[in-house]
């Protein structure tokens, strides 16, 4: 039997291994980004978001092997990021867009 794509088993397990450290070393350094005492909420939130992208980026590319696949499945994942940022901008669009005469308790 002929494979696609032969790999090396110490190979692979070395790259999980350093996927999972990274993985950690990441959380941890969001739940470090959230203690520190000389930074505002919104500089806080900033860091975490930004550490959870890398995080993202990591998960997406190495573990569910993104960083290898072929040109449509990146047009659709395009698509789907278009999408996801209209939606989320309609949505904080239309956040003051109540009907006439409602009345907040």
């Amino acid at each position: 039997m002929s494979e696609a794509h032969p790999t090396d088993l110490k190979t692979q397990i070395r790259r999980c291994a350093l996927v999972f450290l990274a993985i950690i070393c990441t959380t941890s350094l969001m739940i470090y980004a959230s203690f520190l005492p000389h930074y505002g909420w919104a500089a806080k939130v900033a860091m975490i978001l930004a550490i959870a992208i890398v995080n993202a980026f990591i998960v997406a590319g190495f573990l569910m092997h993104l960083l290898s696949e072929k040109k449509m499945v990146y047009t659709v994942l395009g698509f789907t990021v278009i999408f996801f940022a209209g939606l989320m901008g309609l949505t904080v669009w239309a956040t003051g867009d109540f009907p006439v005469g409602t009345v907040f308790h």
